[in-house]
């Protein structure tokens, strides 16, 4: 088994390439699905859950090819709508596989979405679309089916504001008879991504990045390309790892846009923001204050980032609170936190830290991807060798963590655990 193992690595200092953004990618891939040719995608980063969706792809016919972070998918190919519910439970955006070939099959098959364990993550928002839309959705065991002879526009009020189920809503869609307009959409930039990408292929989509959204059906897509946006959430933790003791660390590649509200809360404790055209500079002082984070939807601070932003907080003096109303449950980092010494309670939605604290080296355990981005920065500012288990959660979000990381300075590497270590290590997951 692997771990990842960190040591105490002062001020981080360096430049980190910034790649394409994981969340809008497994969008982008499972909608080219709707395209009558074939379809490039660039920039897409070699992560597990892009090797995932490929393997889905291919198991229903669509010829996928990746070279670099490039992407070549020819949909003529696909043959089937019937997604294998074992590979939909590990790979939270496969539903995004029922809006894009709905259209085209008239009757999808799919498991339902796994993923991150921090928070079931419910999908009636995209039922309530695709029964909009005139589908049917048949609810079984393990998987579910959505079904329509034919898909007709419709006027669509969303109960609350959801990325996926507004991307999923355009998805099947744009491929519909008539006019379909969306109220209270999601504005994040993955679903403005998503929609460029759409209107490239000759989709009619307009209003992304604003509540309400309007498409216009067409018959068919055309092939094309289109380069995926930078991923805003890996940027933020990097910046924030400038902060851990008074480093400075640029992030290049980016759309500073993206991260307004990361930037705000990060000058608000201390750090020194420097923005260009597609590049940010965050350099500490050594001293941070603690505040107060309230997670919430684009463009608000993102849910993705208050894990590692934990992981930050814990390094300014006084008491600090990190809301999450989004995914209220999402704080499984905070007991492998405890183990390295921390001070943090959890009470329904918040976090109470008490910063300022010596932290100290340990066994810890990333049940998400950001859980684990949260544990590496901990484990950078603890005195002593931090150990990291539940690195394929890491790697479902990261293409090369530990030399992203090492680019700024910090000592951390992949090592393999022993089998005959492992009994003793059962006490993590808890």
């Amino acid at each position: 088994m692997k771990y990842i193992q960190t040591e105490y690595s002062g001020p981080l200092s360096g430049t980190v390439h910034i790649p394409g953004a994981k969340n809008s990618s497994l969008a982008l891939l499972a909608a080219a699905c709707l395209a009558d040719d074939i379809v490039v995608l660039e920039g897409i980063p070699r992560i597990d859950d892009v090797g995932i969706l490929a393997g889905i792809g291919r198991d229903i016919g669509m010829k996928v090819q990746q070279e670099g972070g490039q992407v070549t998918l020819d949909p003529r190919w696909i043959h089937s709508a019937v997604i294998d519910p074992g590979k939909a439970s590990s790979y939270r955006a496969s539903y995004y596989f029922a809006g894009a070939l709905l259209a085209k099959f008239g009757r999808v098959t799919i498991g339902f979405p796994g993923g991150d364990d921090f928070v079931a993550r419910p999908i009636d928002q995209h039922f309530k679309a695709f029964r909009a839309l005139g589908a049917q959705v048949h609810l079984h065991n393990d998987h579910y089916v959505v079904e329509a002879p034919e898909l007709t526009g419709a006027d669509i009020h969303f109960d609350t504001v959801t990325s996926g189920a507004t991307i999923n809503a355009m998805l099947a869609a744009a491929r519909a008879k008539g006019r379909t307009q969306l109220h209270n959409a999601a504005v994040d930039p993955e679903v403005v991504d998503t929609a460029s990408f759409l209107n490239r292929l000759g989709a009619r989509i307009y209003g992304a990045g604003t509540s309400r959204i309007r498409i216009e059906g067409v018959p068919y897509l055309n092939g094309g390309t289109h380069s995926v946006i930078p991923d805003r959430l890996i940027a933020g933790a990097f910046l924030m790892a400038a902060g851990l003791n008074g480093g400075r660390v640029t992030v290049t590649d980016v759309i500073p846009a993206h991260l307004g509200s990361c930037l705000a809360k990060l000058e608000e404790v201390g750090l020194h923001i420097e923005c260009d055209e597609n590049a940010i500079t965050a350099h500490g002082t050594g001293t941070l204050r603690a505040t107060r984070v309230r997670a919430g939807m684009y463009p608000g601070f993102a849910t993705d980032l208050q894990q590692p932003m934990t992981a930050l907080l814990l390094q300014a003096k006084g008491k600090s609170i990190v809301t999450d109303r989004v995914f209220p449950k999402r704080f499984a980092h905070v007991p492998q936190l405890r183990r390295l010494g921390a001070e943090i309670e959890v009470r329904q939605e918040s976090a109470f830290i008490r910063g300022g604290l010596p932290l100290r080296g340990g066994w810890v355990h990333a049940t998400d991807v950001r859980a684990g981005t949260c544990l590496l920065l901990a484990g950078l500012a603890a005195e002593g060798t931090t150990s990291i288990t539940g690195v394929e959660h890491i790697e479902r979000g990261y293409e090369d963590v530990i030399g992203s990381f090492r680019s700024i300075g910090a000592k951390v590497s992949m090592r393999e655990l022993d089998a005959r270590e492992l009994p003793g290590l059962t006490h993590l997951h808890g």
